[in-house]
């Protein structure tokens, strides 16, 4: 079973926000921060930020703004947990585990031919042809389903339907004759112990796939494949959606040094020098370098960043499929936003501070208020409110005001740019370690593509941060998790030949 490329289903929801943030971009009036900004010190961003919110409102919201000594001593911890995580001795007790990924080779322009692609990470998969030449890219691809009962199976079954999909896939693009080589993305936990070895720590999003965890998922692959027997495949790598996000955009930006994802779930991955680490046991290509991807969600799951954290951070994680896990994801990623806002709303309006203290069975229900009402909220132009009156309406909240508009949007902006400030002081981490002169950051993510603001707020809060010399840009990715899995095959490839 398939579904036609280009659009899946759950993207439509995403595509009807993206005209309507597209929209909002072009017609936004830029000002000055303002009586926030003065007298909380805020590292908020200087543009698109709401007025006339009420004083009530942002008295309780101070908690949700962070001043520049609390980011200071986020960054500091940030290191010390991302270098722990790179050493032996300490992996252990570090939250960030600084895992290496086994890519120490780039894309520099010569890699030809063409190259398989396959990205598993949810319900659907999809399978990726791409042709690379001088000044020359080609992709194809289609995506195909995995059925309920797969989703539950053994692990042959899933791994069966996959070979037999791609089987199809090349037929239809008469390549089943073609010895190619394939890279995979594979975005469920793992532990790499080599480029093309990867064990699978524990299943998530619906997966249940009976004897793969512990197991090694690249021979799973290859072993469907030689049951299948028609295809000729080199698997040439393994990674997750952050290297993959790194090298697509390396393809083009041979200073990009640093992934990020920053949609459903956060995460980063960045180039470290193999001496720092001590896990890298290959031997070295000649770059001096290995993609280590952080697993950075998890930061704070030892408590470090109680200090920061609030009530509704403590709601949404006591709350979850995971509590104490994934701490620093908790306070930035899509999967949460939304409810935080929500959370932020239902207690002021029990405080009588919103929509006269009168709320509403929705607003009060768990996981209610999505977190594209903050980007379709925040897109509108300032002093227009439309849009957050019809999410309210959504709610149940028919009574609400114009002033409790004007607060709405304030609490959705207070917890938006908290999530840009930790996700932009994150990279600076990263920036100032590296201690490169120009860097380029390949980013991809529900929450950068869509949110109206992120992408100018982080560029701002990652200057406040990074030290002078340093030179950076933020690169959207082109389907990274997909591109990025055939430029390591690719580039694999050129280096093996």
């Amino acid at each position: 079973m398939y579904v036609h490329n280009d659009v899946p289903e759950e993207k439509q929801e995403e595509k009807k926000l993206e005209v309507v943030v597209n929209e909002a971009k072009s017609s936004a009036v830029p000002i000055t921060v303002g009586h926030c900004r003065k007298e909380c010190k805020a590292t908020c961003a200087k543009s698109v930020w709401t007025v006339g919110f009420s004083e009530s409102i942002r008295e309780k919201c101070k908690e949700l703004i962070l001043d520049r000594e609390a980011v200071q001593e986020v960054m500091q911890r940030l290191l010390d947990h991302i270098e722990r995580g790179l050493k032996k001795d300490t992996q252990e007790s570090s939250t960030v585990k600084s895992y290496v990924t086994f890519v120490q080779d780039f894309p520099n322009g010569s890699e030809q031919g063409k190259f398989l692609a396959l990205d598993l990470g949810g319900t659907n998969f999809r399978v990726l042809l791409i042709e690379l030449g001088v000044n020359h890219f080609e992709m194809k691809s289609k995506i195909f389903a995995v059925p309920q009962h797969i989703m539950l199976g053994s692990g042959e079954q899933l791994f069966d339907h996959i070979a037999d999909c791609m089987a199809q896939f090349m037929k239809e693009e008469k390549l089943i004759k073609e010895h190619l080589p394939l890279g995979f993305t594979f975005s469920f936990p793992l532990k790499q112990l080599g480029l093309t070895k990867g064990i699978l720590i524990n299943w998530t999003k619906g997966f249940n796939c009976s004897g793969v965890i512990g197991n090694d998922v690249v021979q799973l692959l290859k072993d469907a494949i030689a049951r299948r027997g028609e295809l000729e495949l080199s698997v040439m790598g393994i990674l997750n959606d952050t290297a993959g996000t790194l090298m697509s955009c390396a393809w083009k930006k041979q200073n990009c040094k640093i992934g990020l994802i920053i949609g459903t779930g956060c995460n980063a991955c960045y180039v470290e020098e193999q001496k720092n680490a001590e896990f890298f046991n290959e031997p070295n290509h000649g770059s001096d370098h290995v993609v280590i991807n952080t697993e950075w969600g998890a930061f704070g799951n030892d408590g470090c960043l109680d200090f920061i954290r609030t009530a509704y951070d403590r709601d949404v994680d006591e709350n979850s499929i995971n509590p104490g896990g994934q701490i620093q994801e908790k306070m930035v990623s899509g999967m949460y936003m939304g409810e935080l806002v929500r959370l932020a709303l239902e207690q002021y309006t029990k405080e009588g501070l919103l929509f006269g203290g009168k709320g509403s069975e929705l607003l009060s229900t768990r996981g209610r208020f999505y977190t594209k009402y903050v980007s379709e909220i925040e897109a509108e132009p300032l002093g227009v409110h439309t849009g957050c009156m019809e999410v309210l309406k959504e709610l149940g909240l028919k009574h609400a005001s114009e002033q409790d508009c004007v607060n709405v949007r304030y609490v959705c902006e207070c917890v938006s740019t908290r999530a840009a400030t930790l996700v932009s002081c994150a990279l600076a981490t990263i920036l100032n370690k590296m201690n490169n002169m120009d860097v380029t950051i390949g980013v991809d993510g529900s929450v950068y593509r869509f949110h109206p603001h992120f992408h100018n707020r982080m560029m701002e809060l990652i200057r406040q941060y990074t030290k002078p010399h340093i030179n950076f840009e933020l690169m959207l990715s082109e389907d990274g998790s997909g591109r990025g899995a055939a430029l390591v095959a690719a580039v694999a490839s050129r280096v093996k030949s």
